[in-house]
């Protein structure tokens, strides 16, 4: 909270860069006075669906780890990828709770009838295996995917297994890679991240006109894995 208060404050003054070397001072005190505690909070909520650096976090517990030896590398990783799964396990539970109901309430009201409903919940079935994979190093929907999916009905064990290997997978790429090569890290990783990011971007344009072409056909094929009307 402390983090999450004075990157808020320092948004309104000051230039950008002088916003992130304070935020990025604040990290290293937190993680200075609390170790991987604050690693682990900060991966958590920003799984749970809040704006929150749980990746920069991650690089900067571990760079104090390398370049320090204060802090185990080790339990750093173990932190940030239990906060990665708990935390979307959260958000899981609060779109299956709460999204789904909302979305056949109110969802027709911005398009999403029951059919394309069902169309969602059914790619879901088939194909959110890789979306949630692929989303754990997407800084957006890194936030934001075990809420869709659980909003989506996703089957929950599937959500695990893809949960657990992309928060495995996002934890040692980030976290051994800022422990071994310290600063260095971002001239690899922000290329990579932007990369994923254009690719997402693309990917989300190129369903949604394969979606619009296809929809009829999907509506059917939905309709026979989930036939009958949905229930909240």
């Amino acid at each position: 909270m402390r983090l999450l208060s004075y990157c808020i404050e320092q948004a309104t003054v000051g230039g950008w860069r002088d916003r992130t070397t304070d935020c990025c001072f604040v990290m290293k005190d937190l993680i200075h006075h609390y170790g991987a505690w604050v690693v682990f909070a900060l991966v958590f909520l920003e799984s749970t669906g809040l704006p929150l650096p749980g990746e920069a976090i991650l690089v900067s517990a571990a760079i104090f780890a390398g370049t320090t030896h204060n802090l185990s590398i080790s339990l750093v990783l173990v932190s940030a990828v239990v906060g990665a799964i708990l935390g979307s396990i959260i958000g899981f539970w609060i779109g299956d709770r709460y999204g789904y109901p909302l979305l056949l309430r109110y969802g027709s009201y911005i398009g999403l009838t029951e059919t394309r409903i069902k169309i969602a919940q059914y790619l879901f079935r088939r194909q959110g295996v890789v979306v949630v994979l692929v989303a754990r190093f997407v800084a957006v929907l890194r936030s934001v995917v075990g809420f869709i999916a659980g909003a989506n009905r996703m089957p929950f064990v599937r959500f695990i297994i893809a949960n657990s290997a992309g928060a495995i997978v996002w934890a040692l790429f980030y976290g051994l890679g800022a422990y071994f090569l310290g600063k260095g890290i971002e001239e690899f990783a922000r290329p990579i991240a932007i990369t994923l990011t254009v690719i997402g971007v693309v990917v989300v344009i190129v369903m949604i006109r394969y979606l619009r072409r296809k929809e009829q056909e999907l509506a059917a094929a939905a309709e026979h894995e989930i036939p009958g009307p949905l229930q909240a």
